[in-house]
């Protein structure tokens, strides 16, 4: 069996960190960050109260097949990191840690993500032809969604 698959993306937001938390740890607010493509839909009731054993359903489609995927939130530190993890959907393992570092003038982002593509032997080549793309395509959504959200203060005379 392959061994599991590191993403890591770096972001800079620009609000307080309680703020920055608060907007993430809704989960309503998943839908903003998703590309459109995924249909993305959240199954289970809103609003959902978010801490360690939280269970959320989702539907979405990949490549136009409907899916349904179920997290659970492992890890819950408000408002330096939280982690969710499958338990059932597309991956063969998806670990999502979130971590927030307040730096003043911005809070530093990190999501680490640990998954593994389906298909077990085959699984170098579904990742290649198939997840890879998808999954890069997934985090560079986020960011320029997360410029859009959380935009560098600007500078400069007004008039």
């Amino acid at each position: 069996m392959s061994r599991p698959r590191i993403l890591v993306a770096k972001t800079k937001l620009y609000k307080p960190i309680e703020e920055v938390f608060t907007f993430f740890s809704t989960a309503k607010n998943l839908r903003e960050v998703t590309p459109p493509n995924l249909q993305f839909d959240i199954l289970t009731p809103l609003p959902i109260e978010m801490q360690k054993g939280t269970l959320i359903d989702y539907r979405i489609q990949l490549s136009g097949i409907p899916m349904r995927w179920q997290t659970l939130i492992s890890a819950w530190e408000p408002p330096y990191r939280f982690v969710d993890e499958q338990l059932r959907g597309p991956y063969s393992l998806w670990r999502h840690e979130h971590t927030f570092e307040d730096k003043g003038d911005y809070v530093l982002m990190t999501d680490t993500v640990e998954y593994l593509s389906p298909g077990w032997v085959l699984e170098p080549i579904v990742h290649h032809l198939f997840v890879k793309h998808q999954v890069e395509g997934i985090f560079a959504f986020r960011e320029k969604r997360f410029k859009e959200l959380f935009p560098a203060p600007t500078s400069g005379v007004k008039g």
